[in-house]
């Protein structure tokens, strides 16, 4: 998101396009959920985009998965011109491959051993069923010279380079490949990426030399650190950006927030509108050292923006409450009795119910049996990788065969747990509303009750 932000930003502020292109051609990492929910977090944070899959476009399709034929004419057109060739080397080869390198200590990397196939070997190949991969065919020498916005000219050695891939056997290309060529036809004039990027830079520029096109100015931003100076992660207090939604913040002073990882106004400014963002905000002042990220200040800072809203715009916040009620409505005869059915979402702290409640019938004395449900379900509830109902439900359905009882003893344990109530909206849609924060914040509130009954319990 932060990586989203300064691109809008700069797009606005120079009065350009910013586009929003779904690149889904990893097949293996494809989760349709994710992207709703990105877009979600786009649109939240008020970072709207000119051209998209959903408003169209001179260079549409927007979506890869789209394009591939695109893609197969660009890959086709380097073998032909000799920048790329076919690989047939099998997964088992190349894994061959890759353990012989690491026992004599060298850099895992393919071995060329396609590079100069004849077309007889070729044929062979062919023949015998292998579904060839486009490799591109990086020069054995030399540098390649990169340029960065923020960094200046970079220089790679073509023998620390390998012959990546472009088009898988699938028929999907890879990012190298895919990104390449969009921002090419798209007319990109600039890509901001984090710097996890900037090895992979002098292949992209190889790619662009290959075809004879002119590279858009490229811009690798900092690593963002915990507050400890190591890999941020969710015990820094960082999350999806819809959690700070879920959880009460602003979309402006998250925006603020975001701004000042790796960006400054001055030396002294920490408050920013939008307007002011847009106005000033320029790649010069973007640094290149780590940002360092602080839960503390993000909450200082939507404080200061609560505190400025007006009071009928602050009470008017009914962006949780439009989402709650499709869940609602069908379950209720008077408007009175949202509240019962909902109340558990705005609340804080511990929720108010007893063991004997949490425990049901088919729980109850045993509170062992029920501390192994939650605790299971918290795991796979911590490994979702898109906190979405339908990824939710796909994660903990089977652990009711799995110990042994019914599905609807198993929902109403977890059910009291993260709501306090027996009676709720649809299980999985009310944990993906309250966010995956405090489905386990609660879960975790509910176990330790639970081991105060079954202290044997581990």
């Amino acid at each position: 998101m932060r990586t989203a932000l300064f691109s809008w930003l700069l797009a606005r502020h120079y009065g350009g396009q910013f586009f929003l292109r779904i690149e889904d051609t990893d097949q293996a990492r494809y989760v349709e959920s994710g992207i709703e929910a990105q877009m979600e977090a786009l649109r939240w944070l008020g970072l709207t985009w000119d051209e998209g899959p959903d408003v169209g476009g001179p260079y549409a399709p927007y979506t890869q998965s789209e394009r591939l034929e695109t893609y197969r004419e660009h890959a086709e057109w380097l073998v032909a011109g000799d920048h790329a060739y076919l690989c047939y080397c099998s997964p088992q080869r190349l894994e061959e491959v890759r353990k012989a390198q690491q026992a004599r200590k060298e850099p895992p990397r393919y071995d060329r051993h396609c590079r100069n196939f004849s077309p007889e070997e070729r044929q062979a190949a062919e023949a015998q069923g292998a579904r060839p991969v486009v490799r591109f065919k990086t020069p054995l020498d030399g540098e390649t010279v990169t340029h960065d916005v923020l960094r200046g000219s970079v220089t790679f050695q073509n023998d620390t380079l390998d012959d990546f891939v472009l088009l898988k056997s699938d028929g999907y290309p890879t990012y190298h490949l895919a990104a390449q060529v969009d921002d090419h036809l798209m007319q990109t004039t600039h890509v901001l990426r984090g710097e996890e990027w900037l090895p992979s830079a002098p292949r992209h520029f190889l790619i662009y030399r290959a075809f004879g096109w002119e590279p858009p100015a490229f811009a690798h931003l900092s690593r963002i650190l915990g507050p400890d100076r190591a890999k941020l992660s969710k015990r820094h207090g960082a999350h999806a950006a819809l959690e700070y939604r879920e959880q009460g913040y602003l979309p402006d002073a998250v925006v603020n927030f975001l701004a000042l990882l790796g960006w400054s106004l001055d030396d002294h400014t920490e408050i920013i509108g939008r307007a002011t963002l847009i106005r000033h905000f320029d790649l010069d002042r973007v640094l290149t050292n780590p940002a360092v990220f602080n839960a503390e200040k993000l909450l200082w800072m939507n404080g200061v923006y609560i505190r400025e809203m007006p009071d009928d715009k602050l009470a008017d916040d009914r962006g949780l409450l439009m989402r709650i009620i499709p869940l609602v409505k069908e379950r209720i005869k008077l408007l009175s009795e949202i509240v019962d059915m909902a109340d558990f979402f705005f609340m804080d702290g511990e929720l108010d119910y007893d063991v004997e409640t949490l425990l049901g019938k088919r729980y109850a004395g045993d509170a062992v049996g029920a501390l192994e449900a939650l605790d299971t379900a918290a795991e796979r509830l911590e490994a979702v990788d898109a906190w979405g109902h339908e990824k939710l439900e796909a994660a903990v359905r089977p652990l009711a065969e799995e110990l042994g009882v019914k599905t609807g003893d198993l929902f109403g344990v977890l059910r009291v747990a993260v709501t306090g109530k027996t009676a709720t909206p649809p299980l999985f849609e009310t944990m993906e509303l309250l966010g995956q924060q405090r489905t386990l914040e609660r879960l975790r509130r509910a176990r330790e009750r639970l081991r105060g009954q079954a202290p044997a319990a581990k």
